[in-house]
């Protein structure tokens, strides 16, 4: 669906390019993180995809086409959810997703059903100026699905978001995800991608580091070990590797003679990984 090949591009009066060769390809259907800290490419190349910026060199092709031969079209098959809201102040939550509906020729959605779907439906005739920080990305949320667009582009989704909302976001992206969509998601929240996506490309100066699926990273940067917590007159809590772990004596006379309160596996996080593999933390 996405085919990015030795994709370059420094910003004007800048010494160093801000994208450095990168190469990926998405298949139909996948939902794939970009990560990385703040500066690192991961806006920047999402803003070549949804055509914001020219001047790139290399190649990129969307939906087997060349970029740089989609005209407006385009923006018919992708929806945008940016990272920083940006909405009609003086217009409500319906008045906004009603002007920028007009900017499709794709079928609609009601625009009730999508503010229902992130819970601003009470809020429809508010304007949008009168919105929280959290409302705002909401909307901005919803304004991407108009359109029942094939690519979805989402930029830190969940950012500003309480957990109860931000839950309600991931799980419409899961969705999607079900759906056949394919999803484009820039963050620098681990654990967002490791629940979100198939595979995630770590990104730090520009340059892709690392691409694999989440599970993958961690089961090889992981300890092939459990820890045991429990209770045997005081608080304890002790590690086994994982091999032979059926028929270890220390194991199982814990699980006999002791209180266990918890068993869980040593996997590595998808923060300590990115540490791990680029020498940086996100941030």
């Amino acid at each position: 669906m996405i085919s990015v090949s030795n994709l370059s591009f420094t910003y004007p009066r800048s010494g160093a390019p801000a994208v450095k060769g990168i190469n990926f390809d998405i298949p139909a259907g996948e939902a794939f993180g970009f990560l990385g800290p703040s500066g690192a490419g991961k806006s920047t190349t999402q803003k070549i995809l949804i055509k914001l910026l020219e001047g790139y060199s290399g190649e990129a092709t969307v939906m087997g086409k060349a970029l740089s031969a989609w005209d407006k079209s385009y923006y018919d098959h992708i929806g945008v959810g940016f990272e920083l809201p940006n909405h009609f102040g003086k217009l409500t939550a319906l008045e906004n997703l009603r002007y920028f509906s007009a900017f499709y020729s794709a079928p609609l959605r009601d625009p009730m059903e999508l503010l229902a779907m992130v819970g601003l439906e009470e809020h429809a005739d508010k304007r949008a100026s009168e919105f929280s920080k959290g409302m705002k990305m909401r909307l901005n949320f919803v304004r991407a699905l108009m359109h029942n667009p094939d690519i979805l582009f989402f930029d830190e989704p969940t950012s500003g978001l309480d957990p109860t909302n931000a839950r309600r976001i991931k799980d419409i992206i899961l969705e999607l995800q079900r759906q056949g969509k394919t999803i484009f998601l820039t963050t620098h929240q681990m654990k967002d991608a490791e629940e979100l996506c198939q595979r995630v490309a770590f990104i730090v100066d520009g340059e892709i580091k690392l691409i694999d699926s989440p599970r993958a990273l961690k089961l090889q940067y992981g300890h092939r070990s459990v820890r045991v917590e429990y209770q045997n007159g005081r608080a304890e809590a002790r590690d086994f590797p994982l091999d032979g772990l059926g028929e270890n004596p220390d194991f199982l006379h814990i699980l006999r003679e002791s209180y266990v309160q918890a068993i869980h596996s040593r996997e590595a996080t998808l923060d300590e990984i990115f540490i791990k593999v680029t020498g940086k933390a996100l941030g």
